[in-house]
């Protein structure tokens, strides 16, 4: 699926580092402010142990893991909103990303220069978020005055949905609040919404960029982060991107694991931050598996049986019949598709199905 997370944050945060440490991709990363001007792209697999646990029962001759996008976005600075720095390019290339990984400095190192001299993750949030607000409301000004105006003197019913919605969002932006705040009740008011695509709507999650001593307990600056944040629709995450560089230039899965533990993790904060980009995106996972092939297919949280199938291919979606249904658990604990026939648990289901998350699939259609 083409959906995909940005990373942002100030200049100097650890963004192109943890990257790095995401897509193995070769980000310039450097103690400099701007030193990633085009965004970097990686195409990341999502770690999913029902997939390893699918492929140790099958030994299919290929394995494909789901994967989610990442970008990383130059560093803004504070005036963005108003062309500063790489302002304008930063706030673009944000617009074409659908979640935000916004990135903050929770660490203390006399090497790395801070943009604004002192550590202040919540400052450093602020500033961001406020130049986000900044250029929403101007989007959401400009489209009011013309809405407003075709509502007064046409009568228009549409430009009056409209204009409520904007005028809903100014109120909000002009408190500090995100358009994420907003929640709209009918489906022509949140169609409308979606279209304005307003920096501060789209889902954020904040990952607090700590040293090694913090990696598994997280430190002073990240409680203020957390507090600053309890109020919002969000969550936050700690990772160490540092020392998650240290352990991707490891050679084994055993090395990885003896650092780890001797750090406190039980799993890697990557692999925690792909997890979790694949739920802020709202994606979910079903599978497809045989001897030939174990695969794991990306869809949207709600997505229906014939969409799902479409996923593969749209003939599957144009000829549906049915999907035939086997939930994860009843495969691993009856140990193959015949077992699980054979004991009645294997659902045939039509056209308004709903897709659960880790549900096994083989669709059946005919075009």
């Amino acid at each position: 699926m083409a959906l995909k997370c940005g990373i942002v944050g100030l200049p100097n945060v650890g963004k192109s580092t943890l990257f790095n440490c995401l897509s193995n991709a070769k980000a310039q990363s450097a103690n400099f402010p701007f030193c990633t001007i085009e965004p970097n792209v990686g195409v990341i697999s999502v770690p999913d142990d029902r997939l390893t646990k699918l492929v140790e029962m099958c030994n299919p001759r290929s394995t494909v893991p789901a994967t989610v996008e990442i970008v990383d976005i130059a560093g803004l600075v504070k005036g963005a909103s108003k062309g500063e720095g790489l302002g304008n390019k930063f706030l673009a290339n944000i617009r074409e990303t659908d979640a935000i990984l916004h990135v903050l400095r929770c660490f203390d190192d006399d090497n790395i220069t801070h943009v604004d001299t002192t550590v202040d993750p919540v400052r450093d949030m602020e500033v961001i978020n406020y130049e986000l607000q900044l250029k929403d409301l101007e989007t959401v000004d400009a489209r009011l005055a013309k809405t407003l105006k075709a509502a007064k003197t046409g009568g228009d019913k549409t430009a009056k949905l409209q204009a409520a919605v904007l005028q809903a969002y100014k109120e909000a932006l002009e408190q500090g609040k995100p358009a994420r705040s907003v929640r709209f009740e009918t489906k022509d008011e949140q169609k409308f919404a979606r279209e304005l695509f307003l920096l501060t709507d789209k889902p954020v999650l904040y990952v607090c960029n700590v040293d090694d001593s913090a990696a598994a307990s997280g430190n002073a600056y990240v409680e203020r982060v957390r507090e600053a944040i309890s109020g919002e629709d969000s969550d936050l995450l700690v990772v160490a991107a540092k020392t998650e560089s240290d352990i991707a230039e490891l050679d084994t899965w055993e090395e990885r694991k003896e650092f780890l533990q001797e750090i406190g993790l039980e799993e890697s904060g990557v692999s925690r931050l792909i997890r979790a980009a694949y739920s802020l995106l709202d994606l979910q996972t079903y599978f497809t598996a045989g001897p030939d092939e174990v695969r794991a297919w990306t869809f949207l949280r709600g997505t229906k049986a014939p969409q799902a199938a479409g996923i593969i291919h749209t003939d599957f979606e144009k000829g549906f019949i049915r999907a035939e249904v086997i939930k994860y658990g009843d495969f691993v604990s009856l140990g193959s598709e015949t077992a699980v026939k054979e004991a009645g648990k294997m659902a045939v289901e039509g056209k308004e199905y709903v897709v659960q998350d880790g549900d096994i699939m083989h669709f059946r259609f005919n075009v």
